[in-house]
């Protein structure tokens, strides 16, 4: 295997950021005679799709729109209800039973698990802070860095050696995040930091978990992976909940979000693990490349419309080039005009064979992308319509209206 293609797969893991997802120690683990699934992989995949974005938008509006400023209370509260989770379907179903195959001791937990926890637990408090500054959409453009994050993250503890060819496929995403950037209207230097602290930490926890638990007795799928670091992680976020955030908090803003509102929060996070491990091995590395990419898309599109969030058409041509870049590093230039082909062939025996089905896609894309650009212009337009649609989110949930 050539640096390249080692670096390359370093990053795999890297490309889901929606927090709180746990740690996938091994993403690529082989399943042994898989049962035919019993829906359509699209029924996966949308069912991800959905559960990531519900995710970071969930978060967003309790952390935001809700005013519960203490994101490292509701990291923990996830890492606990994840916890008894996992300890539940371990005892009472076979969910779990892949997890007997792990040499798991108790020095390779705290030689491990525990450290890798501490950098996860970091990454998780960061990118939740920034979620009081920044908005959803930027957030989803700084993420976009965190393969090229893993590849110097790599290089630096000598996991791989430097390759200048891999560093210069991966340019074009930073220079997608930097003009990105320039775009922004509102620019929060702390939350800036933030987020990307929480990058380089989530890249230092891929790459321990590459060197630390590379053996094949360790590989484990998202579930299994859940159950060892959902304990270790909560009590490292609850030790640190301990002199941060608890002093300051009353019942007075439990009461405020909502106790049911906390534990659909936490339900939603924790089915977003469960829908990974149905996921995985039902679709090919380009179809799930594809998906996480258009998940991306769908939560700018979301921060516009349910945060008012502006996304400036500089900011949208700095993301279109990383995403490219994203896609071009992910799948290797080969492999993109092999895939390119086979589209190309794929569109025009749809236009002989669905004609109407063709049109209706290019009208589709058309309307999105003009809804797109009217958005970036006018981010305000309607405010009485869709404060209307803040007001029924918030007499669902249980909160006040605007």
């Amino acid at each position: 295997m050539s640096s390249e293609e080692k670096a390359r797969s370093s990053v795999e893991a890297s490309r889901d950021t929606a927090l709180p997802v746990l740690p996938t120690v091994n993403p690529d683990a082989q399943k042994s005679a898989p049962e035919p699934p019993s829906f359509h992989p699209a029924v996966y995949i949308a069912t991800w799709i959905t559960l990531s974005s519900s995710t970071i938008v969930f978060n967003k509006y309790i952390l935001d729109t809700a005013k519960f400023h203490y994101p490292i209370f509701l990291t923990t509260w996830h890492l606990v209800f994840a916890t008894v989770m996992t300890q539940f379907l371990a005892r009472f179903t076979t969910i779990l039973d892949s997890r007997k195959k792990v040499p798991m001791t108790g020095r390779v937990y705290l030689r491990a698990i525990v450290p890798i926890g501490i950098f996860f637990s970091m990454s998780l408090i960061c990118g939740n802070q920034a979620y009081l500054y920044l908005s959803v959409a930027f957030i989803q453009m700084l993420k976009a860095t965190m393969p090229v994050a893993v590849l110097l993250t790599t290089w630096g503890l000598g996991v791989a050696p430097v390759n200048l060819k891999t560093l210069g496929n991966v340019s074009f995403i930073v220079i997608g995040v930097v003009i990105a950037s320039m775009g922004e209207i509102q620019f929060v230097m702390i939350g800036f930091l933030f987020q990307c602290a929480g990058i380089v930490f989530e890249a230092i926890r891929l790459v321990m978990v590459q060197r630390l638990l590379s053996g094949a007795d360790f590989k484990m799928d998202p579930l299994v992976s859940l159950y060892y670091y959902a304990p270790a992680c909560a009590v490292i976020n609850g030790v640190i909940l301990l002199f941060t955030e608890l002093p300051k908090m009353t019942m007075a803003d439990v009461d405020r979000v909502g106790l049911f509102t906390l534990f659909a929060n936490a339900s939603v996070a924790f089915l977003l693990n469960v829908s990974v491990v149905f996921l995985i091995g039902k679709t090919s590395s380009l179809v799930l490349t594809l998906s996480g990419v258009l998940k991306d898309i769908l939560l700018v599109f979301a921060s516009m419309f349910l945060f008012k969030d502006p996304v400036t058409p500089l900011q949208a041509f700095g993301y279109a080039i990383a995403l490219g870049g994203l896609v071009y590093y992910k799948l290797g230039g080969e492999k993109l005009k092999e895939y390119l082909g086979q589209g190309s062939m794929k569109w025009q025996e749809l236009g002989h064979t669905r004609p109407v089905l063709r049109k209706l896609m290019i009208f589709t894309a058309v309307v999105i992308s003009v809804f797109f650009i009217l958005g970036s212009l006018g981010p305000r337009y309607a405010p009485d319509s869709t404060n209307q649609v803040y007001n029924g989110i918030g007499k669902l949930i249980g909160d006040k209206a605007v």
